[in-house]
Protein backbone atom coordinates (compact mmCIF):
# COMPACT_ATOMS: atom_id res chain seq x y z
CA UNK A 1 0.00 0.00 0.00
CA UNK A 2 1.60 3.12 -1.19
CA UNK A 3 0.68 7.44 -0.61
CA UNK A 4 0.51 9.30 -3.81
CA UNK A 5 0.29 13.00 -4.31
CA UNK A 6 -1.68 15.02 -7.41
CA UNK A 7 -3.23 18.68 -7.38
CA UNK A 8 -5.16 20.27 -10.06
CA UNK A 9 -6.80 18.04 -12.24
CA UNK A 10 -8.82 20.37 -13.52
CA UNK A 11 -11.52 17.84 -14.59
CA UNK A 12 -14.79 19.27 -16.85
CA UNK A 13 -16.22 16.27 -18.34
CA UNK A 14 -19.10 18.38 -19.38
CA UNK A 15 -16.40 19.78 -22.16
CA UNK A 16 -17.33 23.57 -21.17
CA UNK A 17 -13.28 23.78 -19.95
CA UNK A 18 -10.55 23.05 -22.66
CA UNK A 19 -7.37 23.04 -20.68
CA UNK A 20 -4.95 22.79 -23.76
CA UNK A 21 -5.72 26.53 -24.45
CA UNK A 22 -2.91 26.72 -20.79
CA UNK A 23 -0.51 24.61 -23.44
CA UNK A 24 0.75 22.11 -24.89
CA UNK A 25 0.97 19.81 -21.88
CA UNK A 26 -2.84 19.78 -20.98
CA UNK A 27 -3.78 18.65 -24.25
CA UNK A 28 -5.58 15.35 -23.81
CA UNK A 29 -4.81 15.35 -20.21
CA UNK A 30 -8.40 13.97 -19.01
CA UNK A 31 -6.93 10.91 -20.75
CA UNK A 32 -3.39 11.29 -19.51
CA UNK A 33 -4.60 11.65 -16.00
CA UNK A 34 -6.34 8.08 -16.44
CA UNK A 35 -3.90 6.28 -18.05
CA UNK A 36 -1.29 7.34 -15.82
CA UNK A 37 -3.03 6.57 -12.59
CA UNK A 38 -3.86 3.03 -13.45
CA UNK A 39 0.26 2.75 -14.52
CA UNK A 40 0.92 3.30 -10.94
CA UNK A 41 -1.89 3.48 -8.69
CA UNK A 42 -3.73 -0.12 -7.03
CA UNK A 43 -7.13 -0.19 -5.53
CA UNK A 44 -5.34 -0.87 -1.68
CA UNK A 45 -2.92 2.67 -2.37
CA UNK A 46 -4.41 6.50 -1.38
CA UNK A 47 -3.79 9.27 -3.62
CA UNK A 48 -4.11 13.01 -1.98
CA UNK A 49 -5.38 15.84 -4.16
CA UNK A 50 -5.02 19.15 -3.07
CA UNK A 51 -7.62 21.48 -4.75
CA UNK A 52 -8.54 22.91 -7.81
CA UNK A 53 -10.48 18.95 -8.59
CA UNK A 54 -13.01 20.42 -10.95
CA UNK A 55 -14.21 23.29 -12.93
CA UNK A 56 -17.83 23.12 -12.50
CA UNK A 57 -19.58 26.32 -10.15
CA UNK A 58 -22.19 23.70 -8.58
CA UNK A 59 -21.95 20.51 -6.52
CA UNK A 60 -24.26 19.05 -8.72
CA UNK A 61 -22.33 19.98 -12.22
CA UNK A 62 -18.94 18.19 -10.48
CA UNK A 63 -20.73 14.79 -9.96
CA UNK A 64 -19.19 13.89 -13.21
CA UNK A 65 -16.04 14.34 -12.28
CA UNK A 66 -16.39 13.59 -8.47
CA UNK A 67 -17.75 10.19 -10.50
CA UNK A 68 -14.53 10.18 -13.26
CA UNK A 69 -12.16 10.06 -9.92
CA UNK A 70 -14.58 7.92 -7.75
CA UNK A 71 -13.66 5.34 -10.95
CA UNK A 72 -10.26 5.63 -10.83
CA UNK A 73 -8.50 2.98 -8.26
CA UNK A 74 -7.41 3.55 -4.32
CA UNK A 75 -8.63 5.65 -1.79
CA UNK A 76 -9.05 9.46 -2.27
CA UNK A 77 -8.56 12.15 -0.34
CA UNK A 78 -9.60 15.63 -1.38
CA UNK A 79 -9.31 18.96 -0.15
CA UNK A 80 -10.08 22.67 -1.91
CA UNK A 81 -8.04 24.92 -4.11
CA UNK A 82 -9.02 28.30 -5.44
CA UNK A 83 -11.45 27.31 -8.05
CA UNK A 84 -13.30 24.84 -5.75
CA UNK A 85 -16.64 26.89 -6.45
CA UNK A 86 -18.27 23.77 -6.27
CA UNK A 87 -17.41 22.92 -2.99
CA UNK A 88 -20.42 22.66 -0.52
CA UNK A 89 -20.22 21.77 3.62
CA UNK A 90 -19.40 18.78 4.48
CA UNK A 91 -22.79 17.49 4.59
CA UNK A 92 -24.17 17.78 1.35
CA UNK A 93 -21.12 16.84 -0.64
CA UNK A 94 -21.44 13.71 1.57
CA UNK A 95 -24.98 13.11 0.88
CA UNK A 96 -23.94 13.66 -2.56
CA UNK A 97 -21.07 10.57 -2.32
CA UNK A 98 -23.97 8.14 -0.49
CA UNK A 99 -26.33 9.02 -3.29
CA UNK A 100 -24.21 8.66 -6.21
CA UNK A 101 -22.19 5.79 -4.90
CA UNK A 102 -19.12 7.39 -4.31
CA UNK A 103 -17.45 5.34 -1.92
CA UNK A 104 -13.50 5.77 -2.24
CA UNK A 105 -13.39 10.17 -1.90
CA UNK A 106 -13.06 11.70 1.47
CA UNK A 107 -12.70 15.24 2.40
CA UNK A 108 -9.58 16.69 4.05
CA UNK A 109 -11.33 20.22 5.43
CA UNK A 110 -10.97 20.83 9.30
CA UNK A 111 -9.82 17.70 9.65
CA UNK A 112 -7.05 15.42 9.61
CA UNK A 113 -6.88 11.75 8.42
CA UNK A 114 -4.47 8.81 8.38
CA UNK A 115 -3.43 7.09 5.33
CA UNK A 116 -0.71 4.48 4.50
CA UNK A 117 1.34 4.95 8.18
CA UNK A 118 1.08 8.75 8.09
CA UNK A 119 -0.95 11.32 9.38
CA UNK A 120 -2.78 13.48 6.74
CA UNK A 121 -2.88 17.05 7.58
CA UNK A 122 -4.00 20.44 5.58
CA UNK A 123 -5.88 23.38 4.92
CA UNK A 124 -5.97 25.40 0.79
CA UNK A 125 -3.33 28.31 2.02
CA UNK A 126 -3.58 31.48 0.55
CA UNK A 127 -2.64 33.73 -2.68
CA UNK A 128 0.38 35.96 -2.06
CA UNK A 129 -1.07 39.22 -1.01
CA UNK A 130 0.59 40.72 -4.26
CA UNK A 131 -2.35 38.41 -6.20
CA UNK A 132 -4.68 38.13 -3.74
CA UNK A 133 -8.21 39.71 -5.57
CA UNK A 134 -8.94 43.12 -4.84
CA UNK A 135 -11.37 42.62 -2.59
CA UNK A 136 -9.95 39.65 -0.41
CA UNK A 137 -8.94 40.90 3.17
CA UNK A 138 -5.27 39.32 3.02
CA UNK A 139 -4.74 39.07 6.71
CA UNK A 140 -8.22 37.88 7.84
CA UNK A 141 -7.84 34.98 5.63
CA UNK A 142 -4.59 34.15 6.00
CA UNK A 143 -5.61 33.91 9.86
CA UNK A 144 -8.46 31.51 8.87
CA UNK A 145 -6.39 29.05 7.10
CA UNK A 146 -3.30 29.11 9.60
CA UNK A 147 -5.97 27.90 12.30
CA UNK A 148 -7.58 25.44 10.10
CA UNK A 149 -4.15 24.26 9.31
CA UNK A 150 -3.12 24.01 13.20
CA UNK A 151 -6.20 22.52 14.41
CA UNK A 152 -5.69 19.61 11.48
CA UNK A 153 -2.19 19.10 13.02
CA UNK A 154 -3.82 19.25 16.90
CA UNK A 155 -6.22 16.22 15.39
CA UNK A 156 -3.40 14.60 14.00
CA UNK A 157 -1.36 14.82 17.29
CA UNK A 158 -4.36 13.80 19.41
CA UNK A 159 -4.95 10.46 16.86
CA UNK A 160 -2.00 9.54 15.30
CA UNK A 161 0.91 11.21 17.55
CA UNK A 162 3.76 8.50 16.30
CA UNK A 163 2.95 9.10 12.70
CA UNK A 164 4.66 11.42 10.53
CA UNK A 165 2.66 14.63 9.57
CA UNK A 166 2.34 15.61 6.04
CA UNK A 167 1.14 19.06 4.70
CA UNK A 168 -0.69 19.39 1.93
CA UNK A 169 -2.11 22.74 0.58
CA UNK A 170 -3.16 24.49 -2.90
CA UNK A 171 -1.31 27.29 -2.22
CA UNK A 172 2.74 27.71 -1.83
CA UNK A 173 3.80 28.88 1.45
CA UNK A 174 6.71 29.92 0.63
CA UNK A 175 8.19 30.51 -3.24
CA UNK A 176 10.55 32.97 -5.15
CA UNK A 177 10.86 35.34 -2.35
CA UNK A 178 6.98 34.94 -1.28
CA UNK A 179 6.63 33.47 2.22
CA UNK A 180 3.00 33.05 4.25
CA UNK A 181 5.23 33.35 7.54
CA UNK A 182 1.48 32.56 9.30
CA UNK A 183 1.29 28.61 7.68
CA UNK A 184 4.82 28.46 7.98
CA UNK A 185 5.37 29.28 11.76
CA UNK A 186 2.48 26.48 12.45
CA UNK A 187 4.25 23.74 10.39
CA UNK A 188 7.12 24.34 12.62
CA UNK A 189 5.02 24.25 16.03
CA UNK A 190 4.25 20.66 14.85
CA UNK A 191 7.85 19.74 13.58
CA UNK A 192 6.26 19.14 10.15
CA UNK A 193 8.78 17.90 7.60
CA UNK A 194 7.60 17.83 4.38
CA UNK A 195 4.83 19.98 2.63
CA UNK A 196 3.20 19.40 -0.76
CA UNK A 197 1.18 21.92 -2.69
CA UNK A 198 -0.09 22.65 -6.17
CA UNK A 199 -1.49 26.09 -8.22
CA UNK A 200 1.56 26.86 -9.96
CA UNK A 201 1.31 25.75 -13.60
CA UNK A 202 3.88 26.25 -16.24
CA UNK A 203 6.84 26.95 -14.33
CA UNK A 204 8.29 23.53 -15.20
CA UNK A 205 12.20 24.50 -14.21
CA UNK A 206 11.37 25.10 -10.89
CA UNK A 207 13.03 22.41 -8.72
CA UNK A 208 11.15 19.28 -7.78
CA UNK A 209 11.61 19.99 -4.27
CA UNK A 210 13.82 22.59 -1.91
CA UNK A 211 14.42 23.11 1.35
CA UNK A 212 12.73 26.22 2.98
CA UNK A 213 13.68 26.62 7.28
CA UNK A 214 13.90 22.92 7.29
CA UNK A 215 10.77 21.90 5.88
CA UNK A 216 11.11 20.35 2.02
CA UNK A 217 8.61 21.85 -0.25
CA UNK A 218 7.50 20.16 -3.18
CA UNK A 219 5.27 20.93 -5.80
CA UNK A 220 2.50 18.40 -6.92
CA UNK A 221 0.62 20.39 -9.75
CA UNK A 222 -0.62 17.82 -12.02
CA UNK A 223 1.04 19.29 -14.96
CA UNK A 224 4.31 20.39 -13.27
CA UNK A 225 4.21 15.76 -12.45
CA UNK A 226 3.37 15.26 -16.08
CA UNK A 227 -0.02 14.19 -15.00
CA UNK A 228 1.77 11.27 -12.92
CA UNK A 229 0.74 10.94 -9.18
CA UNK A 230 3.86 11.42 -7.15
CA UNK A 231 4.60 8.26 -5.24
CA UNK A 232 5.46 9.50 -1.12
CA UNK A 233 8.03 7.53 0.68
CA UNK A 234 8.51 7.18 3.94
CA UNK A 235 11.35 9.19 5.68
CA UNK A 236 14.53 6.27 6.47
Amino acid sequence: MALFVMADLHLSLDGEKPMDIFGSRWQDHQEKIKSRWLSLVSAEDTVMIPGDISWSMTLEGALPDLLFINSLPGRKIISKGNHEYWWSTAAKINKLFNANGIDTIELLHNNALEAEGFAICGTRGWFTEANAPKDADYDKIVTREAGRLQRSLEIAQEENPEKEKLVFLHFPPALEGFVCREIIDVMHAFNVKRCFFGHIHGKYNIPRSYDFEGIEMRLISSDFLDFYPYPIQKNQ
